[in-house]
């Protein structure tokens, strides 16, 4: 099963998103029983969201 995670979990406490993967604790816990259609949209959507953190907007999803 493809994953976003390199290992490195730790929770902004401000965006609520790992830092290491840039998905949500929701997303984190329920990974492997999302479909590949519902995991691939999250991949798709983690480059804007590491690019919104980095700029330091706060709500991200």
């Amino acid at each position: 099963m493809k994953s976003p995670c390199i290992k490195i979990c730790q929770i902004d406490q401000v965006s609520r998103l790992c830092t290491g993967c840039f998905r949500t604790l929701d997303e984190i816990a329920s990974w492997s029983s999302y479909d590949d259609t519902r995991r691939q949209a999250i991949m798709d959507s983690l480059d804007t969201r590491r690019m919104r953190f980095s700029a330091g907007e706060a709500a991200l999803t």
